[in-house]
């Protein structure tokens, strides 16, 4: 079988090509690819090539298929699975395999196994760490942003704090306490409040931060206000561009500070302003990946000592918490579709890969059996006065308060442009 894909050779070296399938393994199943979201981490590993601890050394000889976050139907399944997976079933994947002494993964290290391409095979790696996962949902691109929620799940599990007097930690963040992300007006933050909101654990105070006012517009017309203190959490969004904010955001918690602080930028100012609106026994949660090794900020080690300030990170999520953003989606208890800001084909995605910090906006979500340029949803009025396929793209996702939604997807599958 033939398949079309997004291989990386080195560094900036991204080729869409055409090549074909072995025949799988009895140990593996052949899947359709119906979407993926594009990630920062398959940015990183383009700019990085081989030296990216998750691509493999002889990427120029053997390359690998980028793209991790991403959801289809099962085509083919290898006699070892039959009795667990079938053909015509929807999948999502968690490339976080978290095999001891491995950082390989979907989407930086197989040949025949990634997001950004028609046809994959699934791993042998991935079979046997439970990490392809059945998706009962409607829409494929809900199953495709599961993995970075699991990402954001994740790390709000991995919060941790004291108990005063016995050597024992409480896991998550503190509930009903003081909670601020900062820089959070991204696509992820925006994903983390939605689930801060709506999940069981939430905090009493909810302060969301950025510099750009109007990311923060958007951020609060999708996950308002009221949405939030109908959950018991009260939400305020404040831009940081001006002056130094911690006096008033520490001001917003009765001078108490917060329990947990998130960073959402991989920015020294911002890590030591999040450092300095920690309470007693604060958690600083670097969320932000850095491309850059030697990234380094200030932090106040006297309210290490005697505050109990600490910090921790997270590389991804596990499988337990790809099935909590799956059940929370398949609840309606979330709608990540906020996170989405742009829609293309396979032919789109080396570009908007290699450029991706430059395009401004959230996520860039990709139908690898599409042809489509990576279109801002918010340029489909425009460009639909001389294209119907966007007019009615438009129409639909106008009526669903301008985000992308199922009823789009389904438009799309149906009446796009297949790739060549």
């Amino acid at each position: 079988m033939k398949t079309t894909a997004v291989r990386l050779y080195g560094v900036n070296d991204l080729r869409m090509e055409t090549f074909e399938l072995p025949e799988i393994a009895e140990d593996e199943i052949l899947v359709r690819n119906i979407s993926d979201s594009i990630c920062m981490s398959s940015y990183k590993a383009a700019i990085q090539g081989a030296k990216h601890k998750r691509v493999p050394d002889d990427v120029a000889q053997n390359p690998v298929i980028i793209g991790h976050e991403y959801c289809g139907e099962i085509v083919q399944v290898g006699k070892k699975w039959q009795g667990e997976f079938h053909a015509g079933e929807r999948f999502g994947i968690q490339p976080a395999l978290n095999i001891p002494g491995s950082m390989h993964s979907p989407g930086y290290s197989f040949p025949y196994c990634g997001g950004d391409m028609t046809y994959s095979i699934m791993a042998r790696e991935v079979m046997e760490q439970k990490c392809l996962l059945k998706f009962p949902g409607e829409s494929f691109f809900l199953g495709s942003l599961a993995e970075p929620l699991s990402c954001i799940i994740g790390a709000f599990h991995a919060q941790y704090h004291t108990t005063r007097g016995v050597y024992r930690h409480e896991m998550g963040i503190v509930p009903g306490g003081n909670l601020a992300l900062l820089a959070a007006a991204g696509p992820m933050g925006l994903g983390a409040i939605d689930y801060i909101v709506h999940c069981d654990r939430r905090p009493a105070l909810l302060v969301v931060t950025d510099i750009d006012q109007a990311r923060l517009d958007r951020a609060a017309k999708i996950y308002t206000v009221e949405d939030a203190a109908s959950m018991g959490v009260k939400l305020v969004y404040k831009n940081t561009s001006a002056g130094d904010p911690v006096e008033e955001m520490r001001a917003l918690t009765g001078g108490k500070g917060f329990d947990d602080v998130f960073v959402y930028a991989p920015v020294p100012a911002v890590i030591e302003q999040a450092d300095r609106l920690l309470g007693f026994d604060g958690c600083l949660n670097f969320f932000a990946g850095p491309a850059d090794p030697t990234l380094s900020a200030k932090m106040n080690f006297y309210n290490v000592h005697y505050s109990a300030a600490h910090i921790v990170g997270t590389s991804g999520g596990n499988t337990d918490d790809m099935i909590e953003a799956l059940d929370m989606m398949a609840a309606g208890r979330i709608n990540p579709a906020g996170m989405i800001t742009h829609v293309g084909g396979l032919d789109s995605v080396a570009e908007t890969t290699l450029n991706l910090p430059k395009i401004p906006g959230g996520k860039k979500l990709c139908y690898p059996h599409i042809s489509m340029p990576m279109t801002a949803i918010d340029d489909f009025g425009r460009l639909g006065q001389s294209d119907p396929l966007f007019a009615r793209l438009d129409e639909i996702c106008k009526a669903h308060n301008g985000l992308w939604c199922p009823e789009a997807e389904k438009y799309l599958l149906a009446n796009g442009k297949p790739i060549g």
